[in-house]
């Protein structure tokens, strides 16, 4: 098959063009050559904006079988590649995200079937300040309207794994590898849903080799994760020795921890429904999932390659950690 990505040099979009290579197939990139440029020396590349019209129409020399949208966060923006594609692609791949349900959604055991953001307004520019997951939304049915029956809609939750620059998930392995006191926060119990990058992108290529149409919850795993499940894998495979201290959602709130971003993975009660959407329509369509422990290890066997005074994106400094957790012990005392 002939494929072309949009982007495809970051994070989802470089296992994307490995799995479709390991798969035989033929793979073009279209982006605008400014980050890792130098990867897939043996892929061609178009260089282009996907902003600009006239950039666009490079894409209009060929045919596709599919292209797989990895970087669509604009409504108009993603009209531009949808309308100038149309005529050119048997099936336009988005890769959009469960943030379309709302942020966070009030449901648990959300589905396919339940409703996500509607348009309000013709002129799609509007949205540029609207919220990631209203935007998804939009873009998801543009697409749609501009290939009916064409369009294949994947909604991830938590992608994780190796060259995620993010640290949504990183920051856990590494922090277990330091060892020592952890701040656990939330629940121990409370619901995780993550799904390994490489288990993403192969089961998309299976998807467009199978000429599969529609619209999938692709979070993971099969069987639910906890909170404390996900933090003792890492400490075992790290392994290193640490104490758990959990923190309640109340403290954690209260000092100003953002959720997600601060402490990874953690969500409030309130917002556990994030981490409880039915995939069944996605285990029916062949997703499968590699063991945590594996994605664990070669995500930090990754991390240990970035140079150690690096920043990270997302997590708490130690600095940071040590002084909730001195405030959470006064706490407790009284």
């Amino acid at each position: 098959m002939n494929i072309l990505l949009i982007g495809g040099t970051v994070f989802l979009g470089r296992h994307l063009v490995d799995a479709a290579l390991a798969n035989g197939h033929s793979v073009t990139l279209f982006n605008r050559g400014k980050t890792n440029a130098d990867l897939y020396p043996e892929v061609k590349k178009l260089r282009g904006d996907r902003t600009i019209v006239n950039d666009l129409k490079i894409l209009q020399d060929h045919q596709w079988d599919a292209v797989i949208d990895t970087c669509g966060y604009y409504p108009h923006l993603v009209k531009l590649s949808a309308n100038a594609l149309a005529d050119f692609v048997e099936r336009y791949v988005f890769i959009s995200s469960i943030s379309v349900y709302g942020e966070p959604p009030t449901d648990p055991n959300i589905d396919e079937n339940t409703s996500v953001a509607q348009f309000t307004s013709e002129n799609l520019e509007d949205y540029k300040e609207e919220s990631y997951g209203n935007r998804k939304a939009l873009c998801e049915q543009i697409v749609e309207a501009e290939l009916p029956d064409r369009t294949l809609n994947i909604r991830p939750g938590l992608i994780v794994g190796p060259y995620d620059p993010s640290d949504r998930f990183t920051y856990w392995p590494a922090r277990l590898q330091r060892g020592g006191t952890v701040l656990a926060p939330g629940s121990p119990d409370a619901p995780i849903q993550i799904i390994d990058v490489r288990d993403l992108a192969e089961w998309t290529i299976r998807l467009i080799e199978n000429q599969q149409t529609g619209i999938f919850n692709a979070t993971g795993s099969k069987a639910p994760l906890s909170m404390h499940q996900v933090l003792e894998d890492c400490k075992h495979v790290a392994g290193n020795q640490a104490d758990f201290v959990w923190v309640d959602d109340g403290f954690l709130l209260a000092h100003q921890v953002t959720p997600f971003t601060d402490l990874p993975l953690w969500l409030p009660s309130f917002a556990h429904a994030m981490q409880q959407v039915n995939i069944n329509k996605a285990l029916k369509a062949g997703l499968t999932f590699r063991p945590l422990a594996e994605t664990i290890r070669d995500t930090l066997a990754w991390d240990n390659t970035r140079p150690s005074n690096m920043q990270r994106i997302n997590g708490i400094t130690p600095a940071r950690e040590s002084e909730l957790l001195k405030l959470w012990n006064k706490n407790e005392d009284r």
